[in-house]
């Protein structure tokens, strides 16, 4: 997770055919973004994967003193990767509970390369790393 002074991004390609196409970009203030990899064992407990993203995301927003977040799906180079249907299907319950609970919420492109553009600000709290 990495809280941004500014975050924008541009799709440049689109590589998941079962997901909408975007050509448009945005651009945000004050946000806190985080970069999520879901892994394939993440299927085996939705929820609770589900209860843990929601849980650090509004710990790591807090110690920034922030109620906006972005979630952007970033798989890695890992060895698993849970399905993409799971993984959006678990951004779009946190994006819903999040704002339930006051929070303003936003996704980036599912199934999207994107240029990206990050500013962020150089204190200890604006990087945060949690493997759950």
């Amino acid at each position: 997770m990495i809280y941004c002074s500014k975050f924008g991004y541009n799709p440049t390609i689109h590589t998941l055919e079962d997901f909408p196409s975007v050509s448009e970009g945005q651009v945000f203030q004050e946000q806190l973004v985080a970069f999520i990899h879901g892994e394939l064992c993440d299927e085996e407990d939705p929820k609770g994967i589900e209860n843990k993203l929601l849980k650090n995301l509004k710990w790591a927003a807090k110690k920034n003193e922030s109620k906006n977040i972005i979630l952007h799906s970033f798989a890695h180079l890992a060895e698993t990767k849970a399905s993409p249907q799971f993984t959006k299907d678990i951004f779009d319950k946190v994006e819903d509970r999040l704002k339930n609970a006051d929070y303003s919420c936003s996704q980036t492109p599912f199934g999207h390369f994107l240029d990206l553009d990050i500013q962020a600000p150089g204190v200890s709290q604006a990087r945060i790393f949690k493997g759950f």
